[in-house]
């Protein structure tokens, strides 16, 4: 079954869960208002079994002035039936869209039967494909959830510039135009932008029963096609919701400060990167690596070098492109998105994952330059434990090993989204969604704040210490300490302990016992916590650093070490067995609640492992937040420099946000490594100046280390949230007012 299949099949049981809340949608919104259901909850992730547990019910740091309100479930569940479809409830149209250089887009139009009254249109551009194709032929459901459907929106998807049944050139990332030109006399003078305007013009002048608004979505590269296309929105546009969006690619998915991450591009681009032959419906395939061992498949490659000649064979133009610019230069600014996100549609939620491999950078930036430039819109960020699409694709209640409480993309999908579109492109009757609403992992529950990060937060420091500890506050007195490792390329750190050909979605949540067992990873920890420790917004690691040779780059893992005696609740020994959960599907890059009855045509990116059995998790040490440098970046991107051998130097990493609670009886753990395979490419270390036509010989071993001195103190810069009263009862959920909700996709 496709990445599609399984994920309309999913999104179709939501349907059924929220049939009967729907009808009341349909029948005229006006319902009244009452006790909002409270979000999922159990036990939170991170409480030894001995201690009380912790209430999961979400809480507000900054209160609304009355309690938020929702709709309250149905009584009474009506007997299960199976869903209707979309053919069932919708007529289908395809047609070319004309663009303003004359370029003619493919879409298809999913118009409602009832036309009882006038409809919102929902738009969603795609690279993957808006299969399937033919009039006759229909998705199983449209929208980012069945819950759009059985509301009646009008539907439409189209495929971008260059893709599929689509004129003209596709361009990755097709870099923004400020200042257009006369197209007649500039027929360059196109982008993203202006051909959403153009569709959106041609939707309101020719598909009939629309109530004249239009609302934009998209997860991962769709995602970016709905953030370019809200800028100089066109009047009709009246709200977009950019998920995992990609952001800028030199920090986005292929690239983190510089590491390249080798098998998401490889994997990605062995598919995606071969060039279409004309207008086409047919999808493009990659290759096979002949083995599930993807450490030892990346290891046998060699050197970048060998990309071409071992393995793409010149079918993939692309590489060469992206292997001409390894610094920041004028091909990957022309590409950032971010400062171009202004005059935006009026209201724009951005949805992340705080587990997403690919484009957490991409939703907490475009948040944050969203807010940035367009003062006085509404602009939402919704931060949830999920990994790439999460929201979209499963329940929510865990990633590989580690448990969230309960189904949380469901309750999302049911509070949220839905009532996010229902209240711009329908006028309904909600409390107003709060500016951040965000879930704190390891606590377990939904919290809303005013703004993000939150004000509340204080400023710390945790600080490398000898004999591996980590202490907050305690800068070291030493004269002069490091610690010291040899980082080999020919025997690198594995990044998993999963066998697997690409980056696996658990990754970022993993047990990380395998890695702080290496001597080539240094590990620094807390003592037993005493009180609960929430950390809240950016972290920022200070490394001061050397190397025998000229290059090197670093890792640093935030990770929650679990007490030994560690059980989720209902691991007891007298509660009943919990179920496996279903595998993650395979990150198909194409939209997973709208699926189609033809095979998927989106390549494949980060695969996932087969659903985890119940692991004992005493002891676990939980990844919460990782990230990567290349060395050379350490002071400018795109001027890199060698390192001085042997010579004391500052790196600074920035981590990325999290909201997380090391909880009473848990250690706070930081680990620094060298090598991260195959998830990074490996650096030579010798000083080549494009490591992307590194050879097999430029591969030489050196001697690391990590100083924690007076003079070069290593620490990681973290916000810390004031603990909740223990007397006061955290608040409900945010859930605003209105009709419904939904199970977004992509």
């Amino acid at each position: 079954m496709s990445a599609n299949e399984r994920g309309g099949r999913r999104s179709i049981v939501v349907a059924a869960r929220c049939g009967a809340l729907l009808l009341a949608v349909a029948a005229g919104r006006a319902i009244a208002q009452q006790t909002p259901p409270p979000p999922p909850t159990a036990p939170p992730s991170a409480a030894p079994t001995n201690q009380s547990p912790r209430s999961a019910a979400p809480t507000n740091q900054s209160p609304p002035s009355a309690a938020p309100t929702t709709i309250a479930p149905p009584a009474a569940a009506p007997q299960a039936q199976a869903p209707p479809l979309a053919k069932d409830l919708y007529t289908k149209l395809e047609r070319k869209i004309p663009m303003r250089d004359g370029v003619e887009l493919h879409a298809a139009i999913y118009l409602p039967k009832d036309t009882s009254q006038p409809h919102p249109i929902l738009l969603d551009r795609t690279p993957y494909s808006c299969a399937p194709y033919g009039e006759e032929k229909f998705r199983e459901s449209v929208g980012p959830s069945p819950l759009f459907m059985q509301a009646n929106y009008i539907v439409v998807y189209e495929d971008v510039r260059g893709c599929y049944m689509s004129g003209g050139d596709f361009d990755d990332m097709r870099p923004h135009i400020d200042v257009k030109r006369d197209v007649k006399t500039n027929p360059t003078d196109v982008d993203e932008s202006s051909d959403t305007y153009d569709t959106i013009e041609w939707l309101v002048k020719n598909v009939p029963g629309h109530n004249g608004r239009v609302g934009t979505w998209g997860i991962s590269y769709p995602g970016f096609y709905t953030s370019a296309g809200m800028i100089d929105a066109h009047p009709a546009l009246k709200c977009a919701s950019p998920q995992a969006p990609i952001a800028d690619w030199f920090f986005d998915d292929f690239h983190h400060h510089g590491a390249f991450f080798l098998p998401h591009f490889f994997n990605f681009m062995w598919s995606f990167g071969k060039p279409r032959a004309g207008l086409t419906t047919e999808g493009r395939k990659g290759g096979s690596h002949g083995t599930p061992d993807g450490y030892q498949f990346f290891l046998d490659l060699g050197g970048l070098s060998n990309v071409d000649p071992k393995w793409y064979h010149d079918e993939i133009p692309y590489w060469k492109v992206f292997a001409a610019h390894p610094d920041y230069d004028d091909y990957w600014r022309a590409r950032n998105l971010l400062p171009h996100l202004h005059k935006t549609a009026p209201a724009v939620m951005t949805v992340g994952g705080w587990f997403d491999a690919e484009d957490l950078y991409g939703a907490l930036q475009t948040y944050r330059a969203v807010e940035r430039l367009n003062p006085g819109i509404t602009n939402f960020l919704v931060m949830g434990p999920w990994a790439h699409g999460g929201w979209a694709r499963n329940e929510g209640e865990r990633l590989g090993n580690v448990r969230f409480g309960g189904k949380q993309s469901a309750w999302y999908r049911e509070n949220v989204e839905f009532r996010f579109f229902e209240t711009f492109l329908r006028d309904a009757k909600f409390d107003p969604l709060p500016e951040a609403f965000v879930f704190e992992t390891g606590a377990n529950r939904w919290r809303t704040f005013a703004e993000w990060p939150p004000k509340a937060t204080a400023p710390a420091r945790l600080f490398l210490r000898g004999d591996g500890r980590l202490a907050k506050g305690e800068a070291p007195t030493d004269e002069r300490a490091a610690d010291r490792f040899v980082s080999d390329p020919r025997k690198p750190v594995p990044f998993t302990e999963a066998v697997a050909t690409g980056m696996t979605r658990e990754y970022m949540t993993d047990d990380q016992r395998f890695a702080a067992r290496r001597p080539d990873v240094l590990t620094y920890e807390t003592e037993i916590l005493t009180d609960d420790w929430t950390l809240a917004g950016p972290l920022v690691a200070n490394l001061w650093v050397s190397t025998s040779q000229q290059d090197a780059d670093w890792v640093v893992k935030l990770i929650d070490v679990f007490p030994g005696d560690f059980k989720y609740p209902e691991d007891a020994a007298d509660a009943p067995p919990a179920p496996a959960p279903a595998p993650t599907p395979t990150s198909a890059t194409a939209p997973a609640t709208a699926p189609t009855t033809a095979p998927t045509t989106a390549p494949a990116r980060a695969p996932s492992r087969p659903a985890p059995d119940s692991k004992p998790m005493g002891g676990y040490e939980m990844m919460v937040r990782s990230e990567s440098i290349r060395g050379r970046f350490r002071d400018s991107y795109s001027d890199p420099k060698p390192f001085p051998p042997n010579t004391p130097t500052l790196v600074k990493l920035p981590l990325q946000d999290v909201l997380h609670t090391f909880q009473k009886g848990h250690r706070l753990m930081i680990q620094v490594q060298s090598t991260w395979f195959p998830l990074i490419d490996r650096n030579p270390q010798k000083w080549v100046d494009n490591i992307y036509t590194a050879k097999d010989a430029d591969f030489v071993a050196a001697d690391h280390a990590v100083y924690r001195d007076q003079e070069h103190a290593s620490f990681v810069e973290i916000g810390v949230l004031p603990a909740l009263p223990d007397a006061k009862e955290p608040e409900k959920a945010p859930a605003k007012t209105g009709a419904g909700a939904g199970a977004s996709g992509k």
